[in-house]
């Protein structure tokens, strides 16, 4: 039973893990719902794999005060981004836009997949066919070369 009971508490306790700090949540509710939809789609630039909203890093609570900062001067949501964007580069973004620039990262697992399967078509072309099956006159001519090639070594 206290198995289970600590089990269920780890569930509970591990969601919803947030690195942002009680002096960084703004007053305004709706202003700080927006500052936590921004920066969830932002990279820490110092972890790589999480938001700037899970991160611990110096430069992640920096990240998260600059768009604090930036909504609460009136910027919109797309504004920061482009601030931020514009600052660090497109790397900032968790989920790189779809443009000109990014156009092999956006299409390159289909790439992958399509030279895959032109590969494995050229493979499976190439492959040595089974023999066909001999007719009558040729297996009574491999039967006769058979037999001749044994008398000779006897």
């Amino acid at each position: 039973m206290r198995f289970v009971l600590a089990l269920v508490a780890t569930l509970f306790i591990g969601t919803a893990v947030h690195a942002v700090q009680p002096d960084e949540v703004l007053k305004d509710p709706a202003l700080e719902r927006r500052a936590r939809d921004i920066s969830a789609g932002l990279r820490c630039l110092v972890c790589q794999n999480q938001s700037i909203d899970d991160s611990d890093a110096p430069l992640a609570k920096d990240l998260r005060l600059i768009v604090r900062e930036r909504l609460q001067a009136g910027d919109t949501d797309a504004e920061v981004e482009s601030f931020l964007v514009q600052r660090y580069g497109e790397f900032v973004l968790l989920k790189p836009t779809f443009g000109t620039h990014t156009l092999l990262l956006w299409l390159a697992p289909a790439l992958v997949l399509v030279l895959g399967g032109i590969g494995a078509y050229a493979a499976l072309r190439r492959r040595p066919q089974p023999a066909a099956a001999l007719d009558i006159e040729e297996q009574q001519a491999l039967e006769a070369v058979l037999k001749r090639d044994e008398g000779a070594r006897s």
